[in-house]
């Protein structure tokens, strides 16, 4: 596991969702700067930050909405570092836990040295592996449909267990035993 340890002026931590997103901004000294709930795009979040822009580090845990984020951060040369979501979470784990917490934990964790990495995909690259994500997990559950498929035609067709494997069940095979069965 990796940490953010590069020193910054100021620390901006965002717990970011589809609409909404909190930001808090930490100075060096440790001390709150900012601290506001916005919506969640360009405009309201760098009017926030525009006082600290230059020399600001923004954190953000890895979830689904992260992209934009990452993009305008580049696009704006700003430092962003996307948090390890699992061990984020083991890091700043707790009771009490909201969007405010969130932020400000993130921010203090990047100050302090103590913020996981995780690997932030340039977006030429995040199609592809949103794609080969998306394949790996419907390809078992594909495998699965379609043995449950070649159990079911193997008992309505008295079939014996020999003659049949579910390398042998194509879309021939399937749609001729679903119109059987109606």
């Amino acid at each position: 596991m990796r940490f953010y340890q590069t020193e910054h002026p100021f620390y901006c931590g965002v717990d970011l969702h589809a609409r909404k997103m909190y930001v808090t901004v930490v100075d060096q000294a440790g001390t709150t700067r900012e601290q506001r709930n916005l919506d969640a795009g360009p405009e309201p979040f760098l009017a926030l930050i525009r006082p600290y822009r230059e020399r600001l580090v923004v954190g953000c845990e890895c979830m689904f909405a992260w992209y934009w984020l990452a993009d305008l951060c580049r696009a704006e040369a700003i430092d962003f570092v996307l948090g390890h979501a699992l061990y984020t979470k083991a890091n700043h784990g707790g009771k009490t836990k909201n969007d405010r917490i969130d932020s400000e934990k993130i921010a203090r964790l990047l100050r302090g040295g103590m913020f996981p990495q995780a690997y932030v995909y340039p977006a030429e690259m995040r199609a592809t592996r949103d794609l080969l994500r998306r394949r790996s997990q419907l390809v078992p559950s594909a495998l699965g449909f379609q043995w449950r498929i070649a159990k079911a035609y193997e008992r309505s067709s008295d079939q014996n267990r020999s003659s049949l494997s579910v390398s042998t069940v194509s879309t021939v095979t399937v749609a001729r035993c679903l119109g059987s069965m109606s």
